[in-house]
């Protein structure tokens, strides 16, 4: 059955998909997902697998105690708990379908190349997400290593794309633990987060930073796809506000991907990415699922012990912003999963009745700074094995950059949510 994995995960897309319009069928999609971590265990990174054993022993210890304690969940909160972000998950993976090939093989220079390379890597991994860190990671490699400023430029870009990007699985994550945000109250600050992260590192490297840089031949038409879903999602969703934005990925990823997919023939393509290339997600999805039982099992213990876990009397004021936004941080450059520490904060924070955008946007900002900070993230990790990056000198280049990002975050949290 391991051969069929890749149609497993496909169909855990479309049963969700058919489960919106008949919820009966949920157990479905849930039972398909599981069978994606139980067939690929063997495969699974060291990482994954030790992090999602963690998870899992953590949250069904603490949901079987709850239990003894007379607080019930019942299946669909413990095991499909974050269904919708895989789902969302498996779509957008397929826009790595829209990847253009390769055809100059010059690579230009200076700061020129810092600014296109920069903004290439932001857009097209905005929508087709760490597949385009490969793409041009493998075109700007020497001797299978980055240079130490086209590191900085790739990470960070790509990141940054959590603050606004809809395809980005940062806002489905937001989306799911800050259930009442609306993502376009929370694109501006997003958006503004981005275009400040992309100018702090682009005026590091150009002028601070002054070793030649060799960047990625972009070419305008390479920008046609994120372009076009973005103007689709922003305009759908703007005209039928009820339309649930995670839905509306993951119906137009896939839709989108086979509008500009270029490998020919299309069918055949297809097939291939399906049988052979969509298991690429199969961590991920060990992970989501684990985190979803490990968050289970801290919302069923603040049932048990309310009085413990309660912030009664307290706010969501701007200083407990920066306190919860710099502790995320922090432990997401030590190594845990944004998701993880989301779904600690999440049901902390929601009996504060705080502004759901405002939560989501804590959501954004700890997601976009630790992810391109940490040598210990999936992008981090992604330098240190295929491109032979220093952990150490990969937090010695971002740790000021983590230190401003959180700090202006926390200006803009004023600005655009308490003033």
């Amino acid at each position: 059955m391991i051969e069929c994995i890749g149609l497993i995960i496909v169909g855990t897309l479309a049963f969700y998909l058919l489960s919106v319009l008949a919820p009966f069928i949920l157990i479905v999609p849930t039972l398909l997902a599981w069978l994606v971590p139980l067939l690929t265990w063997r495969t699974l990174g060291e990482s994954a697998i030790r992090q999602t054993f963690l998870l899992l022993f953590i949250g069904f210890t603490i949901i079987s105690f709850s239990a003894s304690q007379g607080v019930y969940l019942d299946w669909k909160q413990i095991l499909a708990g974050n269904l919708p972000l895989l789902a969302m998950f498996v779509a957008v993976t397929f826009l790595s379908l829209t990847n253009r090939g390769l055809e100059d093989h010059a690579l230009p220079k200076g700061n020129h190349a810092v600014v296109t390379t920069a903004l290439g890597t932001h857009f097209l991994g905005a929508v087709i997400n760490l597949s385009v860190l490969f793409v041009f990671g493998d075109r700007l490699q020497k001797n299978g290593t980055l240079s130490r400023n086209q590191m900085i430029i790739l990470a960070r870009s790509f990141c940054a794309a959590a603050w606004w990007s809809p395809f980005f699985i940062a806002t489905g994550v937001a989306l799911t633990y800050a259930p009442g945000m609306h993502w376009k109250e929370t694109l501006v600050p997003g958006a503004t987060m981005s275009f400040i992260a992309i100018c702090y590192f682009l005026v590091e490297v150009c002028l601070f930073r002054k070793t030649e840089f060799s960047g990625y031949p972009l070419k305008f038409e390479s920008l046609t796809v994120p372009v076009f879903l973005a103007i689709v999602v922003i305009c759908v969703h703007h005209f039928w506000h009820d339309v649930n934005i995670m839905l509306l990925i993951c119906v137009v990823s896939p839709i989108g991907a086979l509008i500009f997919m270029k490998g020919r023939p299309r069918i055949a393509t297809l097939h291939d990415f399906i049988e052979h290339r969509m298991a690429s997600v199969c961590s991920q999805f060990a992970l989501f699922l684990a985190a979803g039982v490990f968050s289970a099992g801290i919302k069923s213990i603040t049932h048990v012990y309310p009085a413990l876990f309660s912030l009664e009397g307290s706010v969501f004021t701007p200083l407990l912003f920066i306190i919860i936004s710099g502790a995320m941080i922090l432990i997401g450059i030590m190594g845990v999963h944004p998701i993880v520490s989301i779904a600690i904060v999440s049901p902390l924070l929601l009996p504060l009745n705080p502004d759901q955008s405002q939560l989501g946007f804590l959501f954004l900002t700890s997601w976009a700074i630790s992810t391109g900070s940490s040598p210990l993230s999936g992008v981090g990790l992604a330098l240190v094995s295929r491109y032979q990056a220093s952990p150490r000198g990969i937090i010695r280049n971002n740790w000021h950059y983590a230190v401003v990002m959180w700090a202006i975050a926390s200006i803009l949290n004023v600005i655009f949510f308490t003033v």
